[in-house]
């Protein structure tokens, strides 16, 4: 696991109207709605698109248009091939799971009991995960948030094409969230925890959570897992098992200081019906 930090630098005086156009750190829901709209024109399969008819169906003007699809293409949502009628659009890897993440949201709103199913294999790391789930700032954060101390290393699943394509639905789902901690050198990043039950063969482990960097120099197609104790040794797997693994929501094991505060402040007040009331 590696979770590091980054600091965003804004120039002075940016220009408004290019907003949409210069973003690269989230692309906003107006350039999301015109990735749907590609999407449903062509699929994720390459397609041709004319931005007067784009801007038709955002009910938005052709310079609007063209400037969400240069928001999105700096963002890796699309690439772009620009021809003399038109410019041919193709949705990537990131760009669909932008999508997903919204179906997701979706799902959550309309259905109940919503659970993401991710398969892959059981894969060696690189070391580091040991060396960041002792830090003493993470570390911390686990034993109140997630209710245990994780063992000092986690499980790497090396997830199949198909879940690699589902995996920002991961993004609907609610999560235990990680806070960016300042060392004595440096900034450690923040991350979520989302609560997950691992399957192999017909063995299962519940208490365990997926763990996702918000910056990482891992591939989506890897996913880190961590648990009290070493899952390898309690569900005896080895490089190469299959495993699933079942992402549902959860929420902290502790109580943040806010909601104690708003529930001590409830107590104190005298039940309504003990008020007396001055009639005139």
């Amino acid at each position: 696991m590696h979770l590091t930090s980054v600091t965003l630098l804004r120039a002075d005086g940016p220009d408004p109207d290019m907003a949409e156009a210069t973003s690269t750190a989230d692309p906003g829901p107006a350039a999301i709605a015109a990735l749907k709209h590609v999407g449903l024109v062509g699929g994720l399969t390459e397609t041709k698109v004319s931005c007067a008819a784009l801007g038709d169906r955002l009910d938005a003007s052709t310079q609007t248009a063209s400037r969400r699809l240069q928001t999105l293409e700096s963002v890796g949502y699309i690439e772009r091939d620009v021809v003399g009628d038109g410019q041919w659009v193709r949705v990537t890897d990131t760009g669909e799971a932008a999508l997903r993440a919204e179906y997701a949201d979706y799902r959550r709103l309309f259905e109940t009991d919503v659970e993401l199913v991710l398969r892959g294999a059981v894969t060696g790391g690189m070391g580091e995960g040991r060396h960041y789930i002792t830090l003493p700032g993470y570390a911390e954060q686990f034993r109140a948030r997630l209710g245990y101390e994780p063992f000092p290393g986690t499980l790497n699943v090396d997830l199949s094409e198909e879940s690699v394509r589902r995996r920002g639905e991961m993004a609907g789902i609610d999560a235990v969230p990680i806070d960016a901690w300042e060392g004595e050198d440096r900034t450690y990043g923040a991350a979520s925890c989302y609560g997950v039950t691992l399957v192999a063969d017909d063995e299962r482990y519940e208490e365990v959570h997926a763990i996702v960097p918000d910056r990482t120099h891992h591939d989506d197609d890897q996913l880190e897992l961590i648990a009290p104790e070493r899952l390898r040794d309690a569900l005896d797997l080895g490089d190469g098992d299959a495993v699933e693994v079942r992402v549902a929501a959860t929420s902290r094991a502790d109580t943040p200081e806010s909601e104690d505060v708003e529930e001590s402040d409830d107590e104190n007040e005298p039940p309504a019906d003990s008020i007396e009331t001055e009639v005139a």
